[in-house]
């Protein structure tokens, strides 16, 4: 694929990261502290061509199949090999070839120095991340497009190669991680970008994303800048409009981990300034009526999840098991007491709950209608020799 094919904002992404993967760009990349002893292992080439904003490794966990999406020059890739083990896999993902050759250079020295080969660079892009351009270039290889009908063939390449070959499969990995990158991405095709995102992560998976985002709306004017684009600028979402991308996506539990109250810079009287965000994926499943109850701690007098249930500080709040089960995990461990029934409600004997409501559970729903229990005080807590009362 030509560069000459590429939309402009696409062209000045290309040709930018192209030369910065030759030079340094210091233009390119926010202030950033990691890990010193994760970065020994790195070679100096690709720590002096590394672009980004932020760092969302801590989010990944040994074991992990981790993605990088948009992962230039391999920096994230190897420290995620580290933080992921011998017993993890990391992809990276790039459609800038002079970037994924700095990348593969070093995959050897880095795999001897930390004693695992564990790390994967594939040519794609990431808002398409069914299409492994590699392949797509072997066939062009053997059919060369020269024409509309040959154009019209190639639609149907790309899409047996989606279906056959995919770059990334679905529900196939734990922890997705970008720094960057998505605010390069052009805006027709953001929406596929966070469904994809969504698509490959496996169910309990998490998205720990640092890049650009604005105070403002960015004005067209700047937005048809080539230069303000790829240089993360003017393609840069609007905070609250970039969580909502992954709320409509279907992610739950979004949060922002980290945000820089002063702006990398400001354009026109427009902020712009690094975040990183943390989403995950698993709230899918039919809602069941268990009897449940959660019980939310404060401060706040309440609160809204992602799906519109309200709990009130202090009161029982009927909740489907599906639920249930989540608001005892990360991000939201720790915020709820949850209260079984005395009676526990099997699977299968459980009926269908509407999720679509708030409502709170009256203790007996739990307890039983007929829970008549007279318990009397052990002493333990306040009896005679006991120091709480």
């Amino acid at each position: 694929m030509s560069v000459g094919n590429y939309t402009t904002s696409e062209s000045s992404v290309y040709e930018r990261y192209a030369s910065a993967a030759q030079q340094v760009e210091p233009a390119l990349c926010c202030p950033i502290e990691y890990s010193a002893d994760l970065l020994e292992a790195i070679p100096e080439e690709i720590l002096e061509r590394d672009y980004g904003c932020g760092d969302p490794t801590p989010f990944v966990e040994s074991g992990d199949t981790v993605l990088d999406l948009g992962s230039g020059g391999g920096k994230l890739c190897y420290i995620a090999a580290q933080l992921a083990g011998s017993e993890g896999q990391v992809i990276g993902v790039d459609c800038n070839l002079e970037m994924l050759a700095l990348a593969r250079k070093y995959q050897q020295s880095v795999a001897e120095r930390i004693g695992f080969a564990n790390v994967d660079f594939r040519y794609g892009m990431i808002q398409d991340l069914q299409l492994n351009l590699q392949s797509l270039e072997e066939e062009l290889a053997i059919a060369p497009i020269t024409n509309s009908n040959d154009f019209l063939r190639l639609r149907n390449i790309e899409e047996r190669l989606r279906r056959e070959q995919p770059l990334i499969a679905s529900n196939s990995v734990d922890c997705i991680l970008s720094n960057c990158v998505l605010n390069l991405v052009r805006q027709q095709d953001r929406q596929q970008l966070f469904t994809e995102m969504y698509r490959v992560l496996r169910k309990g998976g998490r998205a720990a994303i640092s890049d650009i985002v604005s105070d403002e709306t960015v004005p067209e004017e700047l937005k048809q800048d080539p230069k303000l684009w790829s240089g993360c600028i003017s393609g840069a979402f609007r905070e609250d409009e970039f969580l909502e991308q992954f709320e409509k996506a279907g992610f739950y539990g979004i949060e922002i981990v980290k945000r820089t109250s002063e702006p990398w810079q400001t354009i026109e009287g427009i902020e712009f300034r690094s975040i990183t965000v943390l989403a995950h994926k698993g709230k899918e499943g039919p809602c069941l009526e268990r009897n449940q109850a959660v019980v939310y701690k404060g401060p706040f007098k309440s609160v809204e999840d992602d799906d519109g249930h309200r709990y009130y500080r202090g009161d029982r709040m009927a909740v489907c098991d599906k639920t249930y089960q989540l608001l005892k995990q990360k991000p939201y461990s720790g915020l709820f007491e949850m209260i079984d029934p005395l009676q526990e409600i099997s699977l299968n004997e459980a009926t269908q709950f509407d999720c679509k409501r708030s409502a709170r559970r009256h203790p007996r729903e739990t307890k039983g209608a007929d829970y008549q229990a007279t318990i009397e005080s052990n002493g333990a807590c306040c009896g005679p020799e006991s120091n709480c009362c």
